[in-house]
């Protein structure tokens, strides 16, 4: 078969960090005839070579190639393209990982758009991510229809005849940014790109030692000379214009404004801040023009002009003002209707715990210089708030907390100016989310696990995330779960901090099923089971019922149904096989999704007497006698120490 893809892996020295690369590699969907994987060690001091050499030797679709330690990423890719016998090549770095089936998705819409670069879906593990050029898939995205600027990793898959029409290649030598300079003018030269964002292809992973290159202190000489060689490649590509300067905005807004902006410039020691300072004003003077910095939101502009007319002390106080502006998102209300998840929030400003209040008649920021102070920098922004209300968002993102995947849900909203003390308003957003478990991952179901709830509040010059939380305690109902695509989906409270959260297919006890009593159950006409469980279904729904028992042969199986019942609940009904089940007591298990590939069963805490004569009785849970109360208290006791001192694996706190 002709090969597909080639993954090219530039490696230096990651020791256990490339295993779930590795692995990655191992569990794609496209066959292995039908790629191949490229190993470039570049002078690895540690154990890795040796341990390739062994992958390569039990894997022929996977080969490694040493050379001498060349400093940096651009030479290993650049001997990783002319190894490759790929219709495509896809850039994976040691330290991080594929989607099991990344390769084949993005070839095949590749292929099907007539792609010469493939940008997939990004989730971000401890590491910053695009989150907005994700949002839905591009089949043909330029950098005018998409914010394709905002992704310059090289985590992209790109076709070898453009590289060789082209002659593109990564700058070598010990250096940075070469993938800015490699991807912008892939991103300018190619006859179409395309961005996947239904599937997550790509986790950029932050090592617990957080010694990924990206995280390490750079020259700051040696870096701005490097960022001047990606903005050479806009100016080659581009003409004088409102495209250019929107370019090059992606490099004054996220390497210049961003890093010397609230608790990132903040965190930096004193003398490594003012060297920064100095590079980057000289970058602003020789090579961004009004254009540029006039398309950025109010408080980067101030960044902006601070650096410019050379005021370092004000930008940090400036720093240190905005630091304390955050948003907060209130939940105030969560119900199952219609087969979906509807969650009511508030979302507004704070500063230093309370609401920001603003100016009813303020005026906005003028496009240019730098305010004299705080009081008025504060006044502009919220100018810029009042005057942008009509515009202001608040988006409900689900992340996946094991991968970091993020999704954007629907979100109706309405804005409200709420009036506050000495006339001034509050600028309050009022959203509605709904969450299709079926879809909410980007057209695709939920896959079990936990998801936590964030939102996006965009509001004059701050577009911000937080959580959605705290709720309320006072009064707060306990939130049923919802059988809806076959998924268990249960909302939740954090436990540490009263956050939102959805739990899919793995919880059991906190089902709430624990507080079900044999009241709660009938046989009827001797043999039909009647039980209302606290579980939200929208229609009829098809189960299966698994009861385990004293008797020989096994457990035995019956089909049953769950339909909607007064409130939240649901209403199982089964027909008892007893001819089979006479003489023994039996315990029941409820599969919600009967068809799955791997069926996941939920305990009912009951028991089922059926004597010889085939009378039934039904009961609760068994009462643990003395030995197994005092385990059970000894067991909570130590779970209760071991979360206050914060040493718990509980994946339900955050």
């Amino acid at each position: 078969m002709p090969v597909k893809v080639s993954v090219i892996v530039p490696v230096y020295n990651p020791g256990p960090y490339i295993e779930d690369c590795i692995a990655s590699m191992l569990r794609q969907s496209l066959p292995t005839d039908e790629f191949e994987v490229i190993f470039v060690d570049d002078g690895s001091t540690d154990g890795t070579p040796a341990h390739l050499d062994t992958l390569a030797a039990e894997h022929p679709h996977i080969q490694v190639i040493h050379q001498a330690n060349s400093g940096w990423s651009g030479k290993p890719r650049n001997v990783g393209i002319e190894a490759s016998r790929g219709e495509y090549v896809m850039f994976v770095d040691n330290d991080d990982y594929l989607g099991d089936e990344a390769l084949e998705r993005m070839y095949e819409y590749g292929v099907a758009n007539k792609a010469d670069v493939i940008v997939g879906k990004m989730a971000g593990k401890g590491r910053p991510v695009p989150v907005e050029l994700f949002r839905r898939n591009h089949p043909h995205a330029t950098v005018e229809n998409a914010p394709l600027i905002d992704s310059l990793t090289p985590h992209k898959m790109v076709r070898r005849a453009f590289l060789d029409r082209t002659g593109l290649r990564f700058p070598e030598g010990r250096r940075r940014l070469e993938d800015h300079v490699f991807v912008t003018e892939a991103y300018l030269r190619a006859d179409n790109v395309s961005v996947l964002s239904d599937y997550v292809c790509y986790y950029h992973v932050k090592r617990d030692d957080a010694s990924n290159a990206g995280f390490q202190r750079f020259d700051p000489v040696g870096y701005f000379k490097n960022l001047r060689e990606a903005l050479d490649v806009v100016e080659r590509y581009t003409e004088p214009g409102p495209l250019r300067d929107r370019l090059l905005r992606r490099w004054l807004r996220v390497e210049i404004v961003e890093r010397m902006s609230g608790r990132r410039l903040l965190h930096k020691p004193d003398d490594y801040r003012r060297q920064l300072f100095q590079e980057m004003r000289g970058v602003v003077l020789e090579r961004f023009g009004p254009g540029v910095a006039g398309g950025l939101r109010p408080g980067q502009r101030i960044v902006a002009a601070l650096i410019r007319e050379d005021r370092y002390d004000d930008l940090v106080a400036y720093a240190e003002w905005e630091s304390g502006v955050t948003p907060k998102a209130v939940p105030t209300g969560v119900e199952w209707r219609d087969g979906r998840l509807r969650v009511a929030f508030t979302a507004e400003y704070h500063r230093d715990g309370r609401a920001l209040t603003f100016a009813a008649d303020q005026a906005a920021a003028p496009a240019d210089g730098a305010p004299r102070d705080l009081d008025e920098a504060a006044a502009w922004l919220g100018g810029a708030a009042v005057d942008g209300f009509g515009r202001a968002s608040a988006h409900l993102i689900l992340r996946d907390r094991a991968s970091a995947a993020s999704f954007f849900q629907k979100v109706d909203l309405t804005r409200e100016r709420v009036p506050a003390e000495d006339g001034r308003v509050r600028l309050v957003l009022h959203g509605t989310a709904t969450v299709d478990p079926a879809d909410a991952a980007g057209g695709a179901p939920l896959h079990a696990g936990l998801w936590d709830a964030y939102v996006r509040v965009g509001l004059g010059g701050w577009t911000k995330d937080c959580r959605l939380g705290p709720a309320p305690r006072r009064d707060r109902p306990a939130l049923p779960a919802g059988l809806v695509a076959g998924r268990v989906v249960l909302p939740y409270w954090t436990r540490s901090h009263d956050n939102f959260s959805l739990d899919v297919d793995r919880a059991t006890r906190a089902l709430g099923l624990g507080g079900l009593t044999p009241e709660d159950a009938t046989v009827s006409g001797g043999r039909l089971l009647g039980l209302v469980l606290p579980l939200y279904v929208a229609d009829r729904t098809d189960v299966v019922l698994r009861w385990s028992g004293a008797a020989s042969g096994g457990p035995l199986q019956e089909t049953g149904t769950l339909t909607p019942a007064e409130g939240d609940g649901a209403l199982l009904q089964t027909a008892l096989p007893l001819s089979a089940m006479r003489g023994a007591v039996w315990r029941p298990e409820l599969c919600p999704a009967p068809r799955a590939a791997t069926p996941r069963f939920l305990a009912l805490p009951l028991a089922l007497h059926v004597s010889r004569g085939g009378g039934v009785r039904l009961a609760g849970p068994p009462v643990p006698g003395p030995v197994r109360r005092l385990a059970r208290t000894v067991r909570r006791m130590a779970g209760a120490a071991r979360r206050r001192i914060g040493s718990t694996g509980d994946t339900r706190k955050a």
